[in-house]
């Protein structure tokens, strides 16, 4: 039972999932095969995506080793304080569908860098949408293959380099039959991964409940990690760096979260083919989700961390050393699922397997949509047909996938390995270039005074910017921001700007030169959005309204209870 190899009833689980997950996608593929030569249909999934499936395959994408592994060793080291971004996204995911998705859908807008394109100019464009491929390839396929891997060998005892070939190879088969198998496979992916997901936090309260039910295991839990249930970091807290305080509510956190949820191709693509109502209805539903996930991804960090520090004999503390003798976060995961019986870990297996496989289907779909719609067709075939559109859309998949791999088996190890964080180092070079792209966004949005030059200064700056404030420690003490909580000593003594507040920076710099440069330009030559935008857009129904405000109140409510 505490072998990390699975049974042989494990496996027979897991083939039932893969042949269920390979059959339905095949049963969707050929079904609609008679609009795959059409390019929005195939990446888009054109107008045939429910709110259901919609909301499913935005948390599919979302969620995956990243979370299950990530999240949860950060869950271990720092506590219930991670599942900001949880409930902060279901907040947000309510911003994005009242006020981004309805200018995205009049505007008929499919792809990010054609938002810029039309609302700026062709430069702006290109540029983010070479930048986006690399972005999405380096930093989101590289982590997921190799946090995606170090999850499934810790489960199966599988070696790390097939593991990432395997993962590579499934997503690939899900991604070439388009964003309507992407879609519609994610219905199951997210069923998979929720109940499997469940079942390992049922089996964590169960052991430290030491029988008793899951409600006495949480109460155990909560009181006998008492100081793993904050959700707002003091100063002095040796996290702080990580989740700086009241920021989390009103500072940079918001950045972040906009910045994924509103104005990224991986994310909104689910909701750009789709109605107004529906694409709101797909994005409350995934928000009302997003409140479940921390229960699966950050509770059993804690649990692990508990059963630990109170010797259950469960789970050894040595399980979690590194090679050199650290702990390691990320082990807290996979060292639960070894306790999981023969059966119920083909479960989990699988439930990993569904989070990593639909995230990694998403993100390379939407490489292949810029790759195809943004650089093929304006920059080197503007005559292309549908077919070829299509098939240049399957290249770049494969492309894609092919470069992730090869980094995640070269560098992943490196960037990710033993005793780091995976999810904090994702959060953190995402960062990097979040600020400058959704000043861009916002202010493209409510302002039509926003010149192209601003732009492009908020793309370059963002990035600037983020880069000497990460590494002004090297050559100048910042221990005067100490004051406003806007610095915090390392380990070393070194007064560092935590990653959140960092953002926040970027973002107000980025913001007051755009609006400098757009000034002085609307002086010499005014300037006029190409966009179309009514107030109208952004009214609500009544269903619509009463979902989104119970969102806000269980949030809302969490924070006080947790504060």
């Amino acid at each position: 039972m505490n072998s990390s190899l699975l049974d042989i009833k494990d496996y027979i689980v897991f083939l039932v999932y893969f042949v269920v997950v390979a059959g339905y996608g095949l049963y969707i593929y050929y079904k609609k095969k008679s609009a795959t030569t059409d390019s929005k249909d195939y990446f888009l999934a054109e107008g045939s995506l429910t709110w259901w499936a919609i909301g499913a395959s935005l948390i599919a994408s979302n969620i995956s080793a990243e979370q299950f592994i990530g999240m949860s060793g950060s869950g271990f080291k720092m506590g219930l304080a991670i599942a900001a971004y949880e409930w902060m996204a279901a907040v947000t995911l309510i911003v994005v569908a009242v006020f981004f998705m309805p200018v995205y859908l009049k505007n008929k807008i499919f792809t990010m860098p054609q938002f810029l394109n039309q609302r700026y100019n062709g430069t702006v464009g290109m540029i983010m949408a070479i930048f986006w491929l690399m972005l999405y390839i380096v930093v989101n396929l590289m982590s997921i293959l190799y946090l995606g891997a170090v999850a499934i060998s810790g489960i199966s005892g599988l070696n790390i380099t097939l593991c990432i070939v395997l993962l590579a190879a499934f997503a690939i088969i899900i991604t070439l039959g388009g964003m309507k198998v992407i879609g519609y496979t994610d219905v199951i992916q997210v069923f998979v991964l929720v109940l499997g997901g469940l079942v390992a936090t049922y089996l964590a309260l169960d052991i430290i409940s030491e029988g008793k039910g899951v409600l006495n295991g949480f109460t155990n839990l909560h009181n006998g990690a008492s100081e793993h249930f904050h959700l707002i970091f003091k100063p002095n807290n040796p996290n702080y760096m990580d989740l700086p305080g009241i920021s989390v509510l009103i500072g940079g956190m918001w950045i972040a979260n906009l910045s994924y949820w509103g104005c990224n191709q991986y994310i909104t693509q689910r909701a750009l083919g789709a109605s107004l109502p529906t694409a709101r209805n797909g994005l409350l539903f995934a928000a009302f989700l997003k409140l479940l996930m921390p229960i699966i991804v950050v509770i059993p960090g804690i649990a692990v961390y508990y059963i630990i520090k109170n010797n259950m004999g469960d789970i050894s503390a040595d399980s979690l050393l590194t090679s050199s003798g650290a702990q390691d976060p990320n082990k807290a995961y996979p060292a639960l699922l070894t306790l999981l019986p023969v059966g119920l870990k083909g479960l989990s297996f699988a439930a990993l397997t569904a989070a990593i496989v639909a995230s990694l289907a998403g993100k390379a779909n939407s490489i292949a949509t810029i790759f195809t719609l943004d650089i093929y067709k304006k920059a080197i075939n503007k005559d292309a047909s549908e077919k070829k559109l299509v098939g240049i859309g399957k290249i770049a998949v494969l492309v894609s996938m092919l470069l992730g791999t090869g980094l995640a088996l070269v560098v992943g190890d490196a960037l990710m390995g033993e005793g780091k964080q995976g999810f904090q180092y994702i959060q953190e070079y995402t960062g990097f270039v979040s600020p400058g792209i959704f000043a861009m966004f916002i202010l493209g949005f409510f302002w039509k005074k926003t010149t192209s030059n601003a732009a492009l200064f908020a793309t370059i700056g963002g990035f600037v910017f983020s880069v000497i404030l990460k590494f002004s420690p090297d050559f100048m003490d910042l221990s005067f921001l100490s004051s406003i909580n806007f610095s915090v000593p390392n380990a070393k003594g070194i007064y560092e700007i935590p990653f959140i507040d960092r953002m926040a920076i970027v973002f107000l710099l980025c913001v007051t030169g755009m609006y400098i440069i757009s000034v002085i330009e609307n002086k010499k030559k005014p300037v006029t959005s190409g966009l179309e935008i009514d107030p109208s857009m952004f009214k609500t129904n009544r269903a619509f309204t009463i979902g989104a405000l119970l969102v806000i109140a269980i949030v809302t409510i969490l924070y006080t209870i947790y504060w």
